[in-house]
């Protein structure tokens, strides 16, 4: 089951739909390929390439084919349309939380949200605090970013950030905020913004339509539906990413901002926490161990090293070397982490379910054609046991270098 093709829903609306900017490189160029059952499947919509005149041709000899095949790679190498708003009648303003400097899935939610709330109008703003690693602001719908690299803004800084985004309102008005309601700062960030711009924030928001927004209530039990504030804290999926323009991401200055006063918060960086004691769903770092990893006090020795949560399949929990609560799937526990490690686990349906929403996959194993794999960003073949060893002398390296370069 290995060789089973895997579905991919917007490429194939993408190739239904003849108008969107990236058909043309979405259609089928194969003119053959073998089926599920071993047999060879010919595209007879494949085969041949127009001549001068328009008409369909067919050589035989596969020559011209080749270079049809490689004129129409070339041709449907579509650039997506650049969008600009020169004028723009408001603003929708954006806070992402650029987790690792980077956007996050939620935070493209967030700007896909943004754009259908600009429509052709309306400008959609970026405020972006500290440094960023960031290079694809464009294609994820960002019309104006307003980058914020104050040393005042540095760490975990929510009262000088507040004061930088009232100025931000009194200087563009923007017509709605959107801020991810998230564990990483924007929920936080989000209900101090409110309280100083005596705002009633809808909290949650994970759909909105004609002016109305729909929030989870009653412990995710219940919706609540309200009027669409100003503030608007939304929920990851609130809406699909923008995926069919690019944005000019013109870059803004704020003006007159002064940040006056000391700080009362105190920041002392990040407490410490036992990476064990941590619940799944709540972790950013899962080590995940399946039915091919070898020696379990090594992969439990990973995990401490690296810092890591530990998780498991199903068949490792099965098989009684991890406890139940730290089963992951459909059918255990569903998790979020921004980077997940699966060793040994081959990707059952139920599994990948549970890691859908999961920034980045690393897949270890020593089968190269497993669903895992193809799921995975990243992917090592070969053997688990030596691999978390080699992951394990290449932290002690590492920390050895810093203590030296520390002394």
């Amino acid at each position: 089951m290995t060789d089973s093709l895997r579905r991919d829903p917007r490429s194939e609306w993408i190739a239904r739909n003849r108008l969107h900017p990236l058909h043309a490189s979405m259609q089928p160029l194969e003119a053959s390929w073998v089926g599920l059952s071993g047999l060879i499947r010919k595209n007879p919509h494949a085969l041949g390439f127009a001549g001068p005149n328009g008409l369909k041709r067919i050589d035989r000899s596969g020559a011209q084919q080749g270079g049809s095949r490689q004129r129409a790679r070339v041709d449907a190498a579509v650039q997506l349309p650049l969008h600009i708003i020169e004028q723009p009648a408001f603003h929708i303003v954006v806070v992402p939380d650029m987790i690792g400097g980077r956007l996050s899935s939620h935070d493209k939610d967030l700007f896909g949200l943004a754009n259908t709330l600009a429509g052709s109008e309306g400008a959609v703003v970026a405020v972006v605090f500290g440094e960023h690693k960031e290079s694809a602001f464009d294609t994820a719908g960002i019309d104006r970013l307003l980058h914020i690299s104050s040393e005042a803004v540095a760490g975990y800084s929510p009262e000088q950030r507040v004061m930088m985004l009232r100025a931000v309102d009194a200087q563009l008005a923007p017509r709605h905020w959107l801020i991810p309601d998230s564990r990483t700062g924007g929920g936080e960030l989000g209900r101090r913004l409110a309280a100083k711009l005596g705002e009633r924030p809808a909290t949650r928001v994970w759909q909105m339509a004609d002016g109305q927004c729909v929030g989870r209530a009653g412990g995710g039990q219940q919706d609540l539906v309200r009027r669409a504030p100003r503030l608007i804290l939304a929920a990851a999926e609130c809406a699909d990413p923008v995926g069919d323009t690019r944005h000019e991401v013109r870059a803004i200055e704020l003006e007159d901002v002064l940040v006056h006063g000391a700080a009362r918060l105190d920041n002392r960086g990040a407490v410490a926490v036992d990476p064990a004691l941590t619940p799944m769903a709540e972790a950013e770092f899962i080590l995940s161990g399946g039915n091919g990893v070898r020696d379990w006090d090594l992969f439990h020795q990973a995990a401490r090293e690296l810092g890591a949560t530990e998780g498991a399949s199903r068949v490792a929990v099965d098989d009684g070397f991890m406890p139940r609560d730290r089963q992951v799937g459909a059918t255990g526990t569903w998790v979020t982490a921004r980077v997940y490690l699966a060793v040994g686990i081959s990707g059952a349906v139920q599994h990948l379910q549970g890691i859908a929403t999961c920034d980045k996959v690393v897949a270890i194993n020593q089968d190269a054609g497993c669903d895992m794999v193809k799921r995975a960003d990243l992917a090592v073949i070969g053997d688990s046991t030596a691999i978390l060893q080699a992951l394990i002398d290449r932290v002690d390296a590492l920390r050895q270098g810093g203590i030296r370069d520390a002394a």
